[in-house]
């Protein structure tokens, strides 16, 4: 399995530790021996060997000097190529594409998958862009050129939402999708429910690496919003875009409000809701009011949940960590086993 990565931040070096940790057993387990080939970022430059990089020597170049241009050349290195001609001209076998996510216009990851498909190679990804977007031209792609396209950490992370409604909740009919899906807003609210102001919560979030410096995305529920859109494309099989969802962040909630909810013995919740009505699906983001007997009301922290409404298993519930360096690198890891699964039984 040759592996070129598009874009190497945080998350694409986190994959390449696990897969050198976990080598003997990938080998072991799935008969699987990734070798990391490129990799090409806008910040960091590229290289490419054809024969495969040296993972150590990759990371070290990339701690220290933080760009490629210092790692060691050989005959059969070549560096400088962008990103669609890694993708096009590289012999990877998959793409790891990592890039930024551009949630309103999809780019440049869009084009990063359409060049793959046609270059018959299979993508992975953790960018939300493709799939909130594109994603039925992009599966169409992908199926029409017979590769493979993983992109479970788009919606929660390293906790498998999007491969659970296919795997162990197989031949059930989804009626309903709950769940709280933004870990920051999250975490605000609980540390809200302490007594932290707005403000307050909000550094907190910024010193815990939980919120960005312009937590935007985040407060007003575009981040989840997006994830809705994701649900319903991939899951309720329903085409939607992201104006389709009713949106209300978390800006307006007032320390009085929360204290209320509790005196109540309820919480309030930034719940992304997408819902069955005969033919169609409607999707909202935005504060609910939930009873405590409610599974989504016990969620605090910066943790993630989603609740699946199955007519024949009943409301199913996942919960884990919708975001970390490590947990997202797990989930590209999930779709490159299933990759190793599916090229093993097109093989059988």
């Amino acid at each position: 399995m040759n592996i070129a990565f598009i874009g190497f931040g945080g998350v694409g070096q986190a994959l390449v530790k696990i897969i050198q940790e976990r080598r003997e057993k990938l080998k072991e387990e799935f008969n699987m021996e990734p070798t990391i080939v490129a990799v090409s970022d806008m910040m960091k430059g590229s290289v490419y060997d054809p024969n495969g990089l040296d993972v150590e020597m990759l990371l070290e170049t990339i701690s220290e000097h933080h760009h490629l241009e210092h790692y060691p050349e050989s005959t059969s290195t070549v560096k400088g190529w962008d990103s669609l001609r890694t993708i096009r001209e590289t012999n990877a076998d998959v793409i790891v594409e990592v890039t930024y996510t551009d949630v309103k216009t999809g780019q440049p990851a869009i084009d990063h998958c359409k060049a793959a498909f046609e270059n018959n190679k299979s993508v992975v990804t953790t960018n939300k862009g493709p799939v909130a977007i594109a994603y039925k031209e992009l599966h169409a792609l992908a199926k029409k050129h017979h590769v493979f396209w993983g992109f479970e950490g788009t919606v929660m992370s390293g906790t498998p939402a999007l491969r659970l409604p296919f795997t162990t909740l197989a031949g059930n009919r989804i009626s309903e999708i709950r769940g709280i899906l933004n870990g920051t807003t999250n975490f605000m609210l609980t540390e809200m429910e302490k007594g932290l102001s707005y403000e307050s919560a909000l550094k907190l979030a910024q010193r815990h690496g939980y919120a960005e410096a312009d937590p935007t995305s985040d407060v007003e529920g575009y981040d989840a919003r997006y994830k809705a859109v994701i649900l319903s494309n991939v899951v309720m099989d329903y085409p939607m875009k992201a104006n389709d969802v009713k949106c209300v962040g978390i800006t307006n909630i007032s320390l009085d409000q929360l204290q209320e909810a509790i005196s109540k013995n309820k919480r309030l919740r930034l719940v992304a809701r997408i819902t069955r009505d005969g033919e169609k699906v409607n999707a909202t983001v935005k504060p609910e009011l939930l009873d405590m007997d409610d599974s989504l009301a016990t969620v605090s922290g910066a943790t993630n949940a989603i609740v699946y409404e199955c007519d024949l298993a009943g409301p199913i519930m996942l919960t884990g960590a919708g975001a970390g360096l490590m947990e997202t690198g797990f989930s590209l890891l999930i779709d490159l086993i299933h990759y190793q699964k599916e090229k093993v039984m097109m093989k059988v």
